[in-house]
This record gives structure tokens, sequence and C-alpha cells, in this order.
């Protein structure tokens, strides 16, 4: 209950500086009791449109964060309303990134996450440049981003999800359809695991979440963003290349690269020619 105040506390800076829309920094310490705080370097800032700007996070006072959490139930009631803000800025059902992140984070109990605020397991790919940690996963000692405090990770995840062309269909869909965003992270590639969309859908059933995407929706206070707009290019195929590594390259799903190349197979050519689609710039 403690962590949840001071979240909230956090939270209700936010929306004073929605108002001046400037962004703000920690009015108090963390409490002593919940976390244990050491010094760490300063993360570089995660990127934010000017869309989100009124959803600004306070800066990185850089100092690492370490939520101890006993249950489900306490990680649902400490991350809820983060959630839910990042669900405002964003569009991304709270449920769905509260599902993920008992998933991936063991409700902020598992290893990754203990040692680097990491809750979504996200990994480092081309371009991070904030702090990192060394995790043994689908390989041994895989990088992945780390964070000085939770709410960087939920901000950060909302940025991997909106900011890649492999997951822009997912935003078509309504704020509150946490199936059909369920099944459409399996589409996009976001895990391997052929039950991600029943984990996640049966996390949601199990505790309710849904009930948080209806608060937001209901509010109507989600931001409207401009529909993005992407351009088809050429990638050929070099030794070495797989369909998996071109999605990773690209940020598109594997089967959106073999429904837009007409593909039967995985299999590649040195020297194939194959459509590849990205965000345009501007």
């Amino acid at each position: 209950m403690i962590k949840r105040i001071a979240l909230t506390t956090i939270l209700g800076l936010f929306l004073v500086s929605c108002g001046v829309k400037k962004r703000t920094t920690y009015a108090k310490k963390p409490d002593p009791r919940t976390t244990t705080v050491t010094t760490r370097p300063e993360s570089k800032p995660l990127d934010e449109s000017k869309t989100e700007a009124a959803y600004a996070l306070p800066e990185d006072n850089g100092k690492f964060v370490k939520f101890t959490v006993n249950s489900t139930e306490e990680y649902i009631e400490t991350f809820a309303e983060i959630a839910q803000f990042e669900m405002k800025a964003y569009g991304i059902p709270a449920s769905i990134t509260l599902a993920q992140g008992i998933l991936e984070s063991g409700a902020g109990r598992g290893v990754l996450g203990a040692k680097t605020n990491n809750h979504f397991g996200i990994k480092c790919h081309t371009g991070w440049e904030g702090d990192y940690d060394f995790h043994d996963d689908d390989e041994k000692g895989e990088c992945f981003r780390k964070y000085n405090h939770p709410m960087y990770s939920f901000r950060d995840h909302s940025i991997f999800l909106s900011s890649r062309a492999r997951y822009a269909f997912l935003f078509d869909l309504d704020h509150d359809d946490y199936k059909a965003w369920a099944y459409g992270l399996k589409e996009a590639g976001y895990a391997t695991d052929r039950k991600y969309p029943h984990k996640l859908i049966a996390l949601i059933e199990r505790y309710e979440l849904d009930k948080y995407d209806r608060t937001v929706v209901k509010s109507g206070a989600i931001v409207k963003k401009e529909p993005k707009q992407y351009e088809h290019k050429i990638h050929v195929v070099q030794k070495g290349d797989t369909l998996y590594s071109i999605s990773k390259r690209y940020f598109v799903s594997i089967p959106e690269l073999m429904k837009l190349n007409n593909m039967n197979n995985s299999n590649l050519a040195e020297g194939q020619k194959l459509t590849v689609k990205s965000e345009k710039i501007r």
C-alpha cells in the first residue's frame, strides 16, 4: 500500500505538469521501508513525441529504485495507475500492459525485473543508449534494458509498441478489446510462445484487469494520434540473412514479411529481393 501511495504521488505530479506542460522531478525520496536505493549512472531520457508531452515522466534522478513485490495482487495494486496513465498517453489497454508485466516479470519477483526494473523483457536492440544488464534468456548472457524506476520500463514498453511498424495494426483495434490485442501481439512476433495470447487473457480475466480499460475509455482521456504513414522498401538478401533477422532489422513481423512477399515458406536465397515496410519519416 505504501508503494502504491508513493507511485500515486508521482502520478499526481504528472497531472499537475499536464496543466503547465513542464517536466517535474521527484517531490520526495522513496520510502526506505519499501525501497532500496543505490546510485547509478543517470539513464538517457526516452524519446517522447509532442503528442505525449502532456504525459511526460519526471526526469530520471539517477538512483536505482528496487521494488519488493510479494504477490500478483500487490503488483496490480502498485502499477495499475501507471498502466492507466500509459493507456491515456499511448492507447495501449492497461489490462494488456499489466498482464504483460505480470507474465514477463513474474509479477515483479523475477530475477531480471529485480535487477533491472525491466518488467517487459525488452532487450537492448540496436540504438539503445540507456543502462543495461546481461541475463540468460533464449541465449546465454543476452543484453536487456535497465531502468532506474519501473515507471520508465512502462513508458519504454509504450514507446516500443507504438514506434514499430510491425505493431501498427494493433492501434486500429478498440482500446478495450484486450482479446484482439493479446492475439495481435503474438501475430506481430512479441513472443514465440504459442500460448502467449491465452496466458495474457487468462491473467486479465482472473484478476479482472479489463476494469482499468473501461475506466480510461469512459473518461475519454486517451490521446488521439495522427495515423502513421509507411513506405515500402526493397531489401536484398545477404549471406546469413533469415526472416527473423530481417524482421528485427525493419521492425516488422515474420508473418507480415511473408504476406508482403507472397511467401509460402521461410526459405531465402542470396540476392533475393524482399519488400519491407518501414515508417515514413516526414
